[in-house]
C-alpha cells in the first residue's frame, strides 16, 4: 500500500503550497484525506464482526511522524 500511495501522491511536487513542515507534510494531508480518519466496525457477541481478509491498519503518512492516539467509541 505504501508504494501505491507514494505513486498516487508524490512528495516535492511544485504545486504544493503548504511547505513549511517538510516535503512529506502536504502529501501526508492528501493521503489521509483518501483514507479517512475514522471507521465503523460492527461488534457481534463481543467480537469484531469482520470478514476473513479484513483488518484494521493505522497508517502514518509522514516520514517521521510523531506520537498518535487511538480513540475507540463503542455504542451499544
Amino acid at each position: 500500500m505504501e508504494a501505491i500511495m507514494n505513486h498516487i501522491v508524490k512528495e516535492r511536487e511544485p504545486y504544493y503550497e503548504h511547505t513549511l513542515e517538510g516535503s512529506d507534510d502536504m502529501p501526508a494531508h492528501a493521503k489521509c484525506s483518501l483514507f479517512g480518519v475514522s471507521l465503523t466496525i460492527p461488534i457481534t457477541n463481543g467480537r469484531l464482526n469482520m470478514g476473513t481478509w479484513q483488518g484494521i491498519y493505522l497508517c502514518e503518512f509522514r516520514n517521521y511522524g510523531g506520537a498518535r492516539k487511538i480513540v475507540a467509541t463503542i455504542y451499544e
